[in-house]
């Protein structure tokens, strides 16, 4: 693993106590920084930290299953190595130019056989594998629209604060669209007791990804809940420090399609903390390449994935809840 922040942390936590790996080791340009990290992922001597340079992280590969890149510096030249090691990388960083560069790496991912899994986080992560159950279950799918609310660690708070200031690409109609930042204002129902926020354009890898995976799309489309001050102060520095871990946080998908002959409308949803669904959908997604369960090649999760059900089947198993939302009129009193 390289970098173990919020998200990072919680993915080692359950590849160490739930998928049982063996000989972690977390690398960082600041080791020692993580000392205290360390003692909470499990038994003493099952995670190890050391200096990240690229000596050492070839070092690593000649033992490795997989590589988890937890950390939102440009992972590129890591996961280069690693797949010229034959080694499978999985990367959860959501930056739109990142998950780009990442992508024009799926002829090495072919030739070396593994899988290099970009956006394996809440969103894109989660949204790309609700996205592909719902387009599943439905008849026919025409349009996606991903929501978000709340971060995760330092770097995701820092991600928001740029997506927010930079053009939305989204797909309309069948073609690619830029539109300005912040802009497309929609009240958003997030489930359990997040409740209704007002959400906005970003900049965000999701309608890349989704696309690529379902080119029959005609919309996809990806919004975040922000405030006024956050948008108006999204062109400055960021005027105050970010928590070391976000509050709850959400995330949902609605899909519009048809089915049966009739218009219909699926909305699926997740609430929890950013860092932790982020973290567990991260871990699963290591745990599924280094098993061979994920198609080799480098994608999104609705890309990699050929059984979404039993993948959030599995991170139900891990504690994530998914609820559905269920549009019903209660009948008129006479």
């Amino acid at each position: 693993m390289v970098g173990l922040g919020a998200v990072g942390a919680r993915s080692a936590r359950l590849l160490v106590s739930a998928y049982g790996f063996t000989g972690l080791t977390v690398l960082s340009r600041r080791p020692e920084r993580l000392s205290g990290s360390l003692e909470l992922l499990g038994e003493p001597g099952a995670v190890r930290a050391e200096r990240l340079t690229h000596s050492r992280f070839e070092a690593c590969l000649s033992r490795a299953g997989v590589v988890l890149l937890a950390t939102p510096a440009p992972g590129r030249h890591w996961a280069s190595a690693a797949l010229a090691a034959g080694v499978a990388v999985v990367s959860v960083n959501d930056d739109p130019a990142e998950v780009r560069s990442l992508l024009g790496l799926a002829e090495g991912a072919n030739r070396a056989g593994v899988a290099m899994a970009v956006g394996a986080g809440m969103a894109p992560g989660l949204s790309c594998l609700m996205g592909a159950w719902l387009v599943r279950r439905m008849g026919r799918v025409d349009e996606l629209h991903v929501a978000t609310l709340g971060t995760g660690g330092p770097a995701c708070a820092r991600r928001r604060h740029a997506a927010l200031r930079e053009p939305a690409e989204e797909r309309r109609r069948g073609a690619w669209t830029r539109r300005p930042p912040g802009s497309g204002r929609e009240l958003v129902w997030f489930p359990a007791d997040v409740g209704g926020a007002d959400c906005y354009r970003v900049s965000r890898p999701d309608p890349l990804l989704l696309g690529r995976a379902f080119p029959g799309l005609q919309t996809v489309t990806t919004r975040a809940a922000a405030s006024r001050r956050d948008r108006m102060t999204s062109w400055l520095p960021m005027l105050r420090r970010p928590h070391p871990e976000g509050a709850l946080g959400a995330v949902r998908l609605e899909a519009r399609g048809e089915s049966g002959g009739l218009a219909e409308a699926l909305i699926l949803g997740a609430a929890g903390r950013p860092a932790v669904l982020a973290g567990t959908v991260a871990a699963t997604t290591a745990a599924w390449a280094a098993q061979g369960r994920l198609e080799p090649t480098a994608g999104g999760l609705a890309e990699l994935v050929g059984d979404p059900a039993g993948f959030l089947a599995e991170l139900i198993g891990r504690g994530v809840v998914l609820q559905e939302f269920e549009g019903t009129t209660p009948a008129p009193t006479w």
